[in-house]
């Protein structure tokens, strides 16, 4: 058997290892064409802001290493160019030499990636202009701040830039984003990321949503050519930097599948099976390059993750090698560090449900990290999707402590399958410093499943009806800060004491801070024959959509 793997990193560097533990005696080759065949691509922004100082920490393993651990024929700055299917071999071009030849292979594994994406802006070509996506590409950047550049515009709000805007903010670069979307991190909704946009600012990025760059070009004197950039941005005034960072997204490289004939789907990822298979049986591909499915909706996905690919090198191997391993679909589940916040999700967001048509049901919850009696508690926002029969369609948290394990968890149950009853019941670990005995989770589950088996109606910002009456049941000291237009105020505790003031013949919404006493207020107005609903998520929630 002649295993040959055209790319490393993430997949191809998994599936080589993976084929290996498999099989002693395959003959296994891995092209790449660039340097590294094996680097931590998600950790480039931090050797940047200098988070990470050592270089040589991102180099996961060199070829040599990989030789002589695997024993595996590792051919760096070596070029696929095309592949033969009929006579299974591909052609190459060893880079530094121009020199071009054949090689063999009974089965191919396609870890090509995919590359950044250069917007058609006049200018983009400059050299000043970069994107983040490989080791040169980090040393590039890292070297203009370390040689004293002290402003820098990134393009795009995405996890890089995000990222990317953090560590240079850390390096003392005065940094503008620009996003031509209303929103940062478009992998969650708009109202969800209201906290990201006050954390960036309250760190001094100068954000513009909902903007584009025009232009970027170098004032020219008849002496001599500026040493500044010049960017344009419809809508503001010229923004002067000393480089751009380029995160507008990523496109898979297929060329090389496509001039192959294999299939491919509607935004170029080669199309694969369970297996990992192409169009072409002896032919897999992984990462990137590939077209997946997303594991909630069934539906083609292109997921450019490093947990995935990973996952999914190792499928490819086993099936190349002889077993039977399937790939199950992908949530695409995430995090992202923006300075003290964190903020992931996993699954579908809502923006994607209805592209989609998928009917489903929300819910908001606001609860404390850990016990609010132990010092350091603070609010993880969660944001719930499920459907009618209590499927998990999807979660977005943030917060400044406990995201991931949220996140993790709820992806854990999304992928076994669990309802929303279930997160209810799910027994976690609990001590003062780390939860609570009503983990976010469970209250997460608790309140998806009260919605479901109509304990309570549940009422959101953005579809609030026109003519109910609202109905704030905070205290006087919290309802300082704002209360919705036109809220009736009755705090929580004078409820029953009160209700002869409220209508019995229109809707009636309550709402607190995060919405468990308006919950509570809910539950006593319904009792008492009243026609009420609660604002999901409170005050809270309604201040994320304010922005």
């Amino acid at each position: 058997m002649k295993l040959v793997i055209v790319g490393g990193v993430a997949g191809g560097a998994s599936a080589a290892a993976r084929a290996r533990r498999i099989d002693e005696n395959a003959e296994i080759v891995m092209i790449e064409r660039g340097e590294f065949i094996s680097f931590a691509n998600c950790g480039l922004p931090y050797h940047v802001g200098e988070v990470i100082p050592e270089r040589s920490k991102l180099l996961v393993m060199t070829p040599q290493k990989f030789k002589k651990r695997f024993n595996i024929d590792v051919r760096t700055r070596n070029d696929v160019i095309s592949i033969d299917r009929s006579k299974k071999t591909i052609t190459v071009r060893r880079t530094d030499e121009g020199e071009i030849y054949e090689e063999s292979y009974d089965k191919l594994i396609l870890a090509t990636g995919s590359s950044p994406i250069h917007p058609p802006i006049p200018g983009v070509s400059d050299p000043d202009v970069m994107p983040l996506w490989t080791i040169p590409d980090m040393d590039r950047i890292k070297a203009r701040v370390d040689s004293g550049a002290k402003r820098a515009v990134v393009i795009g709000a995405g996890f890089i830039g995000l990222e990317v805007a953090e560590n240079l903010v850390e390096r003392g670069v005065q940094t503008t984003v620009v996003e031509m979307l209303p929103q940062v991190l478009p992998t969650m909704d708009q109202e969800m990321t209201t906290p990201i946009t006050k954390e960036l600012k309250k760190h001094g990025v100068n954000l513009l949503l909902d903007s584009r760059v025009t232009a970027i070009h170098r004032p020219e004197t008849d002496t001599e050519v500026s040493s500044e950039l010049q960017v344009a941005i419809d809508g503001h005034d010229n923004i002067v930097a000393d480089f751009v960072v380029l995160s507008v997204g990523v496109k898979p490289n297929s060329e090389l599948a496509v001039q192959a004939g294999l299939d491919t789907g509607e935004r170029g990822g080669i199309k694969v099976d369970t297996k990992m298979r192409t169009s072409d049986p002896d032919i897999f591909a992984v990462g990137d390059v590939t077209e997946i499915f997303n594991a909630v909706t069934g539906n083609p996905a292109q997921i450019p993750l490093a947990g995935p690919a990973n996952r999914e090198g190792r499928i490819a191997a086993d099936n190349a090698l002889g077993r039977e391993t399937y790939f199950k679909g992908a949530l695409g589940t995430n995090i992202v560090k923006v300075f003290d916040l964190g903020a992931g999700s996993a699954g579908c967001s809502e923006r994607q449900l209805n592209k989609d048509g998928i009917p489903f049901n929300k819910v908001y919850v606001h609860p404390m990290s850990h016990a609010g009696y132990y010092p350091g508690a603070c609010p993880v926002s969660v944001k719930l999707l499920f459907n009618d029969a209590g499927k998990i369609l999807g979660v977005q948290a943030i917060g400044y402590d406990g995201v991931d394990k949220r996140i993790d968890v709820i992806a854990t149950a999304m992928a076994s399958e669990l309802t929303v009853e279930d997160l209810a019941e799910l027994e976690l670990a609990y001590a003062p410093p780390y939860g609570s005995a009503r983990d976010v989770v469970n209250y997460a589950g608790m309140v998806a499943a009260n919605v479901l088996r109509g304990d309570t109606t549940v009422v959101h910002v953005d579809d609030i009806p026109e003519d109910a009456v609202l109905l704030d049941v905070r205290e006087p000291d919290e309802t300082a800060e704002g209360t919705l237009p036109n809220a009736v105020l009755i705090p929580l505790g004078t409820l029953r004491d009160r209700l002869d003031e409220l209508p019995k013949d229109k809707k009636i919404v309550v709402y607190c801070k995060v919405g468990l006493r308006g919950y509570v207020g809910e539950r006593i107005l319904k009792l008492n024959g009243f026609d009420a609903a609660n604002l999901s998520g409170g005050w809270t929630t309604y201040q994320h959509f304010l922005g």
